[in-house]
């Protein structure tokens, strides 16, 4: 699945809709900008406009403020973006990352106990 890569900015605002489920916009502008004052209001509103147009977010109409919801889940960007990486950078393959990762130990005990048994699955 082809994920486009999202600006730092976009991503910020997904992780708290990640988190959070649902927020409306100026939920967001208090958690993403605390000592802000209202000016970030537009920025907010351009960057979930930005991730609507681009299929990331849902946008409620039915209250008097919207209610912003992820349309993608947090796995299905990493995944997406995992697989645009590989295609980039490898040619596709996933051999050469997991290679690193698990030379590297960049993998838990539990993590390669997944490995193994989806590999034994397969």
């Amino acid at each position: 699945m082809t994920v486009p890569k999202l600006a730092n900015a976009e991503l910020a605002v997904m992780e708290r809709l990640w988190e959070e489920r649902s927020l409306t916009a100026r939920h967001l502008r208090e958690r993403l900008y605390p000592e802000a004052a209202r000016s970030m209001h537009g920025t907010i509103q351009r960057l979930l406009q930005r991730l609507e147009d681009k299929g990331f977010v849902d946008r409620d109409r039915d209250r008097a403020a919207h209610l912003f919801a992820p349309r993608i889940s947090r796995e299905a960007y990493a995944a997406g973006r995992l697989e645009a990486l590989a295609d980039q950078v490898t040619g596709g393959s996933f051999v050469p990352m997991i290679t690193h990762l698990v030379e590297e130990r960049k993998l838990s005990d539990a993590d390669m106990e997944r490995l193994r048994r989806l590999l034994e699955e397969r």
